[in-house]
């Protein structure tokens, strides 16, 4: 699924194994595991030297994007399993406006040495749209319904 440029929400594929499930994991230089807590509205960062590419194992979570002055908001689920990936220079931040803390796997691409600005919060330019937020999750959840 396309969304702005170099950002990308893809489904990932399963093996069977007897009563297991297994997942393939996307390349990385280096793997995070990463909380969103419950009931958060995070400010924007953005990466100067890395490629985030985000699963989410447990829980669920608003992925927010700015793009040309608009924000897209990517509903992640536990229950769909989905890699997203956000390249370099690309502002974003996290909703959680559940009860449940989101734990999410990180796969890390790195393009050079880390920088500690990579993790400090921007301010947002203009408030997130939390209903907006709020729909995309139910619409997601609706679909796997279906």
């Amino acid at each position: 699924m396309g969304l702005i440029p170099g950002v990308s929400v893809e489904t990932i594929q399963s093996i069977q194994g007897g009563m297991a499930e297994f997942y393939n994991l996307q390349s990385s230089n280096e793997t995070m595991v990463v909380k969103v807590p419950a009931n958060t509205i995070d400010d924007l960062f953005i990466h100067k030297q890395q490629t985030d590419q985000l699963l989410v194992v447990k829980g669920s979570f608003v992925l927010v994007v700015l793009y040309d002055r608009q924000y897209q908001y990517i509903p992640l689920t536990e229950e769909l399993p989905q890699v997203v990936t956000i390249p370099r220079g690309i502002l974003h931040g996290s909703i959680n406006l559940s009860d449940r803390d989101c734990l999410l796997v990180n796969a890390v691409l790195r393009h050079g040495e880390p920088s500690p600005k990579d993790y400090q919060p921007m301010g947002r330019p203009f408030p997130y749209d939390l209903a907006q937020a709020q729909l995309s999750l139910h619409r997601i959840r609706a679909t796997i319904a279906a």
